[in-house]
């Protein structure tokens, strides 16, 4: 059952991955992937889901978006 609650702002890293996609005229497209860490921030907020069965597993999984200029700062 899905439940509401907060998370407080949290200041981490982990590993992002980016992939682009690559074309040239003639050419099939390729996918180049790009692996890095940095610091960055979630900031507070609170919404509703299903309960994680392991968070620490589960959050590096979840697509998040995050400044690359200020990746440790919230805007605003």
């Amino acid at each position: 059952m899905a439940t509401s609650h907060h998370h407080d702002a949290e200041l981490h890293e982990h590993e992002h991955v980016h992939v682009t996609h690559y074309h040239r005229p003639d050419e099939d497209v390729t996918h180049l992937m790009a692996t890095h860490a940095h610091e960055h921030n979630h900031p507070a907020l609170s919404h509703t889901h299903e309960p994680h069965q392991n968070p620490d597993k589960e959050h590096p999984r979840e697509a998040h978006i995050h400044d690359h200029t200020s990746p440790a700062k919230s805007p605003g």
